[in-house]
């Protein structure tokens, strides 16, 4: 038996996939020319899978403060920062995380991936509890791996299971830990926090929102879906990323916990990995001020999510239940959605081809997100080539339809 051998099944499928259609995990862009356009096999190409919520990584003043960054500190800190320091931006970062959650603490990883990972498995451990919706990020399962806790998972966006499944636990011993996102990134919906926080109160238990694809997107001031529901006071743990608002990589973590700095040294996810470099941490640190300073990205940017969602609920395709700037559509097998893929990648629009086991009862989804950056004219477009693609493929029905989240 050969090694990797264990993997047959989906070697099987995946090579299967790249026979039916260009291989959609394996894109590969000749040129990228803006935030919402590229170039795909010499033809110019909308983006509409990047997570690229403001538009922010073409902005000027962040390319210059990363170049900067570069000639004055170099491309790498070849270290973490346990072993290597840190940078004056990396605890500039931190200091303006803090500021603009307003909370005692902050902490940053290297990726969004690792924020969760590291701090889910220092959080809690063997004898603790972690409360998941079932319908949570890979990143937040792999951090309960990593950790030991016990995990219970419950329906996704159920309040009320969530309060059984917290009342059967209510005399174990250990710690109650539970965890949500702020936009989830399948389909695009949101956690019913006021509800979660409420029962969180009642029950005794922690609380952490992963605001990934929520920060930049809700709040007032962008802070969130715990910002926009108006519970921040609840949530003992806001985690996130940088790669997509603030349109670079990296992850982060605030909080007002005592005693938050012990995670320093007992996070393996933050000990053992290279820091951000200088360049990233630079364009970060400017993207948040951005973020800030410019409202109106955020009122763009749901504008174009509203344009986009009507037009393809209007004409008939299976939208998420929630408009969001990640706007799905659910195809009602997989031959149907990898050939919908592709005809859309043939005519100049990209977005993600999202496959079960990935995606919420096993449905296959194409998944867009759109930017600030788009303009009315691009969302138009690709409103018409979808439904010319749809129409070819007989995917349309006479009636709107709207899947259920």
């Amino acid at each position: 038996m050969a090694l990797l051998d264990r993997h047959a099944a989906s070697r099987d499928r995946y090579e299967a996939l790249r026979q039916a259609s260009a291989d959609p995990f394996g894109v590969r862009f000749d040129e990228v020319i803006s935030p919402t356009e590229g170039v795909v096999e010499g033809r110019r190409t909308i983006l509409l899978g990047t997570n690229n919520y403001l538009g922010l990584t073409f902005d000027p003043e962040c390319v210059e403060d990363s170049v900067r960054a570069v000639r004055e500190r170099g491309t790498g800190t070849t270290g973490s920062r346990i072993a290597n320091g840190s940078y004056e931006g990396h605890l500039e970062l931190e200091s303006a995380l803090k500021t603009y959650y307003g909370r005692k603490h902050a902490m940053v990883f290297t990726t969004g991936y690792q924020a969760n990972l590291g701090l889910l498995s220092s959080l809690v451990g063997r004898g603790d509890h972690l409360i998941l919706d079932a319908d949570s990020h890979a990143s937040i399962y792999d951090g309960a791996r990593l950790g030991h806790a016990e995990v219970t998972r419950f329906r996704h966006n159920d309040p009320e299971d969530l309060y059984k499944r917290l009342k059967r636990l209510k005399d174990t011993p250990g710690e109650k830990l539970i965890v949500v996102e702020g936009i989830y990134s399948m389909v695009g919906d949101v956690a019913p926090l006021r509800e979660i926080a409420a029962i969180k109160r009642e029950m005794g238990a922690y609380l952490v929102v992963d605001e990934a694809h929520s920060m930049g997107v809700l709040g007032e001031t962008g802070r969130g879906l715990a910002e926009e529901a108006g519970v921040e006071a609840d949530v003992d743990v806001v985690v996130g990323t940088f790669s997509k608002s603030l349109g670079s990589v990296g992850g982060f973590c605030v909080a007002d916990m005592d005693d938050f700095d012990v995670l320093r040294i007992v996070c393996r996810p933050y000990m053992f990995t290279a820091s951000l470099p200088p360049a990233v941490i630079a364009s970060t640190v400017t993207a948040l001020r951005r973020l800030q300073e410019q409202p109106e990205l955020r009122q763009r940017l749901h504008a174009n999510a509203r344009r986009l969602y009507d037009g393809l609920t209007a004409m008939g395709l299976a939208t998420g239940p929630t408009c969001s700037p990640i706007v799905a559509v659910t195809m009602p097998d997989q031959a149907a959605a990898i050939a919908m893929w592709n005809g859309l990648l043939q005519n100049g629009v990209y977005l993600n081809l999202a496959l079960p086991p990935a995606t919420p009862d096993n449905r296959p989804l194409l998944r867009s997100s759109i930017s600030a950056a788009h303009t009315p004219e691009q969302i138009d477009q690709v409103i018409a080539v979808m439904g010319r693609v749809a129409r070819e493929l007989g995917l349309l029905g006479a009636e709107p339809r709207r899947a259920q989240g």
